[in-house]
């Protein structure tokens, strides 16, 4: 398990470090001015907007700004480039944010009774979004709605 917690902790920041990355420069400036590591200023993050998912006022903004604003900006790079793989990466991406969408509009309710409501799904909006094979978009897509979708139209 701390192997496996290393690991992540070392992609994290490789991720921080990386010039490609939109992020680095703002990391990178905050940890100048605060004299903190990167890594910790982004933990620091996570645990404000966490918390800010279960106690926040505008929890639900927080939430659906995750939701879009990174893939958003992500699809775009995605259009631009020559490789077709990140296309497919993104497009299953809103294809299941979609689903998931028209899911969670009609279980409404559950929002007013279930506080961690909010944080859950910014979790499993960061599944989907993970940049690894396996990530939760490819697999919601894969095993559930691919299936149904051809089922239907065969």
């Amino acid at each position: 398990m701390a192997g496996k917690i290393l690991a992540i902790k070392e992609q994290v920041n490789a991720s921080l470090h990386d010039t490609n990355k939109p992020w680095t420069k703002c990391f990178e400036e905050a940890e100048k001015k605060s004299g903190v590591d990167r890594l910790y200023i982004f933990v620091g993050l996570i645990g404000i907007v966490g918390a800010w998912l279960v106690f926040g006022f505008a929890a639900q903004l927080v939430c659906n700004f995750v939701g879009f604003i990174y893939p958003a900006y992500a699809s775009m790079k995605a259009l631009e480039s020559k490789n077709k793989d990140d296309d497919t990466k993104w497009l299953t991406y809103w294809v299941v944010f979609a689903c998931f969408s028209v899911v969670e509009f009609f279980s409404d309710f559950i929002v007013g009774w279930f506080p961690l409501y909010w944080l859950i799904k910014c979790l499993f909006l960061f599944w989907m979004m993970i940049p690894i094979e396996s990530s939760g978009s490819a697999v919601i897509y894969s095993n559930i709605l691919q299936p149904y979708v051809v089922s239907k139209i065969n």
